[in-house]
Parts: structure tokens; C-alpha cells; sequence
């Protein structure tokens, strides 16, 4: 039997073999047994990798892939260390292991790069896409995968067929979407207004030390880590109570993601901190008075 390694905290997906490489109990233990052969290391931790390699080759365990993100979404927005996916692509090439690049939320330019793997320039062997690539018109996905995946297929391309794949109309949503994104430089936009919400929102997390952990994020992927999950809570409530729609996030719930499209003005994005500002003053105050209930 095969494995795959993918990293704790991870965020796939929902299907079956999806959700065997999603790293939250909360979301796996319900739908156990999951597909066999799955294996966790830390994210963000090259060393970790090689040495579960190690082990795995040690005890006679074949790993076929590695799935990672290249920034944890729904984990509250995690940027890697600068040296960690040059490394993982190092790692897999030398134990011949598939480096799999899931790109669902990462792509189409939300990080400053059309793709987030492409910050650290580094190439995977398989790369996942969905969401943006639809052009928040259809539901579509697709892979990407080197010569050598795809040559697997050659032998009997009617392996893995689908009803629905290369549906003409997802098809098209995708292409438009891709002239798109490179036609009004979605990165680029996604990159500049990035390092404004970022630097602003930090300033924020200056004046109410009480109330934030950590701002990190890249691009238009950016995330609140606050010092609780109540006061996460709180803040999102306080949010979506002033019209401003935040993203919680599935496996940290202390972090809330701000994730506008690239699209958005800079009025709009000042509009968003306008209506930020007055929020955490009322949950500061609420936190001082110990009037926060815990969820």
C-alpha cells in the first residue's frame, strides 16, 4: 500500500480522500475509518518531512505524495518559512515522492502571484485548482501535472473518467477567468492592496494589544489571529453586524481572514477599517468588563 504525507492543520476538502489528508479531528473523526495511509508532520517544517521519510523507508512504508498548501487557509492565513517549499521540493525529488500543490484558495492570483507556489518559485508535480478558477461563476477544478504523472495515464486513459469532466460551459468559465485574472494583473493588484490592508490592520493590532495575537498573511490572504476564540467571536459578530463580511476559518477559530477580491477600491478597503476601528473599541471594552462568554 501507498501513503500520502500531508501537514497538520491542513485543509483538502470534505470527499473522502480529501478530508484523509485534512488535519483537524473535529472534521475526520465522524466519517472514520478514512481512506488508509494517510501521515502527518508539522507544516512549515522541512526537517519534519525528511525525517518521516526516513521513518517511513526505515519500516518499509511506500509514501507516494506530499500534499501541502502553499499557505494554510483555513488554518488563519499561515505563511511558511522562506526555505520550506524550495526545500519540499528538494525532498521530494530526492526520495521520489509526487509533490502535490493544492492551489484551491491559494491560486488565481490571491496571494500577489498567480500562484502561491510560485512566491518561493518552486514547480510541484501535481497542482490542485478550484474556486477563482471558475470565476466565481461555475463550480470548476482542475489539475496540473507534470509530463511524467501524466504519462501514468497513457497505458489507459479511461482510469479515472468523470460525467461531468471537461463540462463545455466550466470550461469556458475557466478560460475567461484565467484572461482574466492576467488581463487586469489580478496579482499584482492582489499584492499591492495586500501590503495596504496588512499594514493597516497591523497598526490596529498595535493599539489593542489585548484583543490580537498576530496579522500575517501575503497578498489578499491575510489573517486576525486575536488572543481568544471569544474575542474572535465577538469581533466577527461585530463585524457582519456593521456589513462587513469576514472569513472564519475551519481549523483555528481564534483567526478571522480577510479575503476581498483584488477587484475591491481602496475607498472600499478604507470603508472596512472605517467600520474595523469602532468594533474592537466595543470589544475591548466588553473583554475589560468580562461580559465575553466563551463558545
Amino acid at each position: 500500500m501507498l501513503g500520502v504525507i500531508s501537514t497538520t492543520r491542513a485543509f483538502h476538502g470534505k470527499s473522502m480522500g480529501s478530508l484523509s489528508v485534512s488535519g483537524k479531528r473535529e472534521f475526520r473523526v465522524p466519517f472514520q475509518p478514512l481512506m488508509p495511509g494517510s501521515r502527518f508532520v508539522p507544516y512549515g517544517d522541512a526537517d519534519a518531512l525528511e525525517q518521516e521519510l526516513e521513518v517511513c523507508d526505515m519500516i518499509g512504508f511506500d509514501i507516494a505524495a506530499f500534499i501541502v498548501e502553499p499557505v494554510q487557509g483555513e488554518a488563519g492565513a499561515i505563511v511558511p518559512p522562506d526555505d520550506y517549499l524550495p526545500r519540499v521540493r528538494e525532498i521530494c525529488t530526492e526520495w521520489d515522492v509526487v509533490f502535490i500543490a493544492d492551489e484551491v484558495q491559494t491560486g488565481m492570483g490571491r496571494t500577489g502571484k498567480l500562484w502561491g507556489v510560485d512566491n518561493w518559485d518552486v514547480a510541484p508535480d501535481i497542482m490542485t485548482m478550484g474556486k477563482a478558477f471558475g470565476g466565481a461563476v461555475i463550480p470548476c477544478g482542475n489539475i496540473v501535472v507534470t509530463e511524467r504523472v501524466f504519462h501514468a495515464m497513457f497505458a489507459n486513459p479511461y482510469l479515472h473518467t468523470t460525467t461531468f469532466g471537461g463540462n463545455p460551459l466550466a470550461t469556458a468559465a475557466a478560460i475567461g477567468a484565467l484572461h482574466a485574472t492576467l488581463e487586469e494583473d489580478i496579482p499584482g493588484q492582489a499584492a499591492e492592496k495586500g501590503i495596504y490592508l496588512k499594514t493597516r490592520v497591523a497598526a490596529f493590532a498595535a493599539e489593542y494589544p489585548d484583543l490580537f495575537d498576530e496579522v500575517r498573511g501575503i497578498g489578499l490572504l491575510i489573517g486576525m489571529e486575536f488572543v481568544s476564540a471569544e474575542i474572535g467571536y465577538a469581533i466577527s459578530s461585530g463585524l457582519f453586524g456593521a456589513g462587513v463580511l469576514v472569513g472564519g476559518t475551519l481549523n483555528n477559530a481564534k483567526t478571522l481572514r480577510l479575503e476581498p477580491p483584488a477587484v475591491i477600491s481602496y475607498e472600499q478597503l478604507d470603508e472596512v477599517l472605517t467600520r474595523l476601528e469602532p468594533v474592537l473599541a466595543a470589544v475591548r471594552k466588553e473583554h475589560s468588563a468580562g461580559r465575553l462568554v466563551a463558545h
